[in-house]
C-alpha cells in the first residue's frame, strides 16, 4: 500500500491533489492519482491560469466559444466549468464509496469578489447551479466580507471550501459561520439530514513560514534564528486544537445528531518554499484524524517516496504554544502576519485571474 493511501487508512487524513488541468483528465493521469490514494481535488485561479497559459489544450474550445459570440470572461468560465464537471464525474465514485466524506472537487468564485459579500453569494450560487453535483465545493475566501457569505451559503445548503485562512482569529470566525449556517438550514428544514452539507476550512501553511522567517532574519539574533521554520506548523497545530474544541459540546452535538459533518481543517499551501527545509515538512508534521491535506503533485510524489506516516498533529501541543509565545516575545504577532498574508493572497489570485483573461483575450484574437 502506498504512503498516500496509508494517510487515510491508518491516520484518518484525506490526501487531496492541489492541481487540475485538462490533459490530466483526458489522458488518465488524474485517474492514476486517484488509484494511488488521492481522495479529492482542489483548484484555484492560479492553477487554472497556469493550465490555460502553459498549454494549448484549451485553444480549440476557446476558438469555438469566441466564434459563438462569448466574451473572453464568459469563455474562461465555460472552460473552467467543463474541467470541473469532468473532474466531478471522475471523483464521484470516491464520494459515493466514502459516504460523502471525500471525492470533492473545489472551484473558486472570482477573486475580484473577495471583498463583496452579496456578489460572492450570487457567484457561488451561479456556479453551484451550473454544476449541480453533490461532491462540489464552492471556494470562498475567508475575508471579513467572505464570512457572512459563507454563513449564507451553508444556510442555504451549499457546500463550501473556505480558503485563504492564515490566522486563528479568522479561523474561529470561519467555524462559527459554518455552525451558525448549519443551524439556519436545520431550522428551515426540520426533517432534513444535515449530512448533505459539507465544508472544509483551508488553513494555509507554508506562506506563514516565508513571512515569519523573513522577519526573523531581520531581527538577526540567535533566538530568532532558532525559531525559523517553526511558525507555520505551530500555527496549524494550534488550529487543530481549536477545531477539536469547537466541534464538541452540546451545540455541536445537536447538529451532529441530525447528521452534520465536521468542517475538517484542510492544510493548504503545503509545498516547501525554503529548499533548506524537508520537502515533506508540511505533510509529515500535520497528520491526524478528521483533516485534509491538499498537495501539489510534486509534494505528493515526495511524500509517496519518503514521507512519514504517523500521527503528528497533536504530538507536542505544548511545543506549538511555546513557539508562538517565543515569536511574540520577539515582537512577531501571528495575527498581524495572517492579515498581511490574506491581503497578499487575495491580490495574488486576482492577479492570476486577470492575467489569464488577458492571455485568453490575446489568443482569442488569433483563434477568433
Amino acid at each position: 500500500m502506498e504512503r498516500i493511501q496509508k494517510l487515510h487508512s491508518e491516520q484518518g487524513q484525506s490526501p487531496w491533489l492541489d492541481n487540475l488541468r485538462r490533459g490530466w483528465l483526458t489522458s488518465g493521469e488524474m485517474q492514476r492519482w486517484l488509484d494511488r490514494g488521492v481522495r479529492g481535488l482542489t483548484s484555484n485561479p492560479s492553477i487554472f491560469a497556469k493550465a490555460m497559459t502553459d498549454t494549448d489544450e484549451y485553444d480549440a474550445d476557446l476558438r469555438q466559444l469566441i466564434a459563438d459570440g462569448k466574451s473572453v470572461e464568459h469563455a474562461y468560465w465555460d472552460l473552467v466549468v467543463a474541467d470541473i464537471r469532468a473532474a466531478l464525474a471522475l471523483l464521484n465514485p470516491i464520494f459515493e464509496s466514502s459516504g460523502g466524506e471525500d471525492g470533492y472537487v473545489s472551484v473558486e468564485v472570482s477573486p475580484n469578489l473577495a471583498h463583496q459579500t452579496d456578489a460572492t453569494v450570487i457567484a457561488a450560487k451561479d456556479l453551484d447551479g451550473r454544476l449541480e453535483a453533490p461532491n462540489l465545493f464552492i471556494k470562498v475566501p475567508a475575508t471579513i466580507e467572505g464570512i457572512p457569505a459563507i454563513r449564507t451559503l451553508i444556510g442555504e445548503g451549499i457546500s463550501v471550501n473556505v480558503t485563504l485562512i492564515f490566522g486563528l482569529k479568522r479561523y474561529a470566525a470561519v467555524m462559527e459561520a459554518y455552525i451558525s449556517g448549519l443551524e439556519t438550514y436545520a431550522a428551515a428544514h426540520p426533517e432534513a439530514d444535515l449530512g448533505s452539507i459539507s465544508s472544509v476550512a483551508s488553513f494555509f501553511v507554508s506562506r506563514v513560514d516565508v513571512e515569519v522567517d523573513r522577519r526573523l532574519s531581520e531581527i538577526g539574533s540567535a533566538e530568532a534564528a532558532a525559531l525559523k521554520g517553526q511558525a507555520a506548523v505551530a500555527n496549524a497545530q494550534i488550529a487543530y486544537q481549536e477545531f477539536e474544541k469547537t466541534f464538541s459540546g452540546p451545540r455541536w452535538e445537536a447538529l451532529a445528531a441530525r447528521g452534520a459533518r465536521y468542517q475538517r481543517p484542510l492544510w493548504a499551501s503545503t509545498s516547501t518554499k525554503d529548499p533548506s527545509y524537508p520537502d515533506t515538512l508540511y505533510v509529515d508534521s500535520l497528520i491526524g484524524p478528521n483533516t485534509v491535506n491538499t498537495l501539489p503533485d510534486g509534494t505528493l510524489d515526495a511524500f509517496a517516496d519518503h514521507g512519514t506516516v504517523a500521527r503528528t498533529i497533536d504530538a507536542d501541543v505544548a511545543a506549538a504554544y511555546a513557539t508562538v509565545g517565543n515569536l511574540a516575545a520577539l515582537g512577531i504577532d501571528l495575527e498581524e502576519v495572517a492579515n498581511k498574508l490574506e491581503t497578499e493572497g487575495v491580490a495574488s489570485f486576482a492577479k492570476s485571474f486577470d492575467g489569464v483573461l488577458e492571455t485568453l483575450a490575446e489568443r482569442a484574437k488569433t483563434v477568433g
